[in-house]
């Protein structure tokens, strides 16, 4: 099954409200039976409904795709940019590790590691449960339904009462104008959180995400010290972020 695929018809039933079998198959080239299956897939994750012939989006123009979907999509290049956040990370570190799907490929590399660290999803927790070097700190909070990152009152209480030498923060968008931000307000108030208690904070972002700016502010760009992202990213915003003090380096 064809991420690229996916993500064509997701965006297409987005944008128009709803699309027919036949306008998704010309729309992609694959076969309609082809269609009809990533069809029934997509519903299965709750990104939209299907009717006879087609199907309608479940999919605000302000909300973020699920996290399953998010998963496969750019998985090399997600690896890629955690496996160069990782190495900016020393022995002995502190470190909070964000939700999202590039922060849990950053977590994985982390598992034969010498490090303190909290993870703000129950993904990452779990990748990181059985280090054995790795000392795992484990926040409060109420997990967010298909993301399982964890928020509200007590996830923020939790990274209120700690120092982190490092925060690695994942994001929905990022520019130098509107510095990085997020879909979900809760999200956005525990990555604040965690950014306020943190000396170092590195962002980790795909370069799609460097010309977008999502619902919920975060921090400006200038609050960041590093992003990682890649080769992709367009120049004109890295350059931006580098005039805004940001140390920018693509995987």
């Amino acid at each position: 099954m064809s991420t690229e695929r996916l993500r064509q018809i997701t965006d297409a039933v987005r944008e128009h409200g709803r699309s027919s079998v036949t306008e998704l198959a010309q729309l992609t080239g694959a076969s309609e039976m082809t269609i009809r299956r990533d069809l029934e897939a997509l519903a299965a994750h709750g990104v939209l409904e299907r009717y006879r012939g087609g199907a309608r989006s479940l999919l605000l123009r302000g909300e973020e795709p699920p996290f399953a979907l998010r998963a496969q999509e750019g998985l090399e290049t997600k690896q890629r940019i955690a496996a160069e956040a990782a190495a900016l990370i020393a022995d002995g570190e502190s470190v909070v590790l964000d939700s999202g799907t590039t922060c849990l490929e950053v977590a994985r590399l982390l598992v034969n590691r010498r490090l303190t660290v909290m993870p703000l999803s129950l993904q990452a927790a779990n990748a990181l449960a059985d280090a054995p070097q790795l000392t795992l700190l484990l926040p409060g909070g109420q997990p967010r339904r298909g993301e399982l990152s964890l928020t509200g009152p007590l996830t923020e209480a939790s990274l209120a009462a700690l120092r982190f030498d490092t925060a690695i923060v994942g994001c929905c968008g990022l520019t130098a104008e509107d510095g990085l931000t997020a879909y979900d307000l809760a999200d956005a108030a525990v990555k604040r959180a965690a950014i306020t208690s943190s000396r170092r904070i590195i962002a980790v972002a795909e370069g799609a995400k460097l010309s977008r700016t999502a619902l919920a502010h975060v921090t400006p760009a200038s609050g960041l010290d590093a992003v990682v992202t890649d080769d992709n990213a367009p120049t004109e915003a890295t350059e931006a972020l580098r005039a805004a003090g940001v140390t920018v380096r693509k995987a």
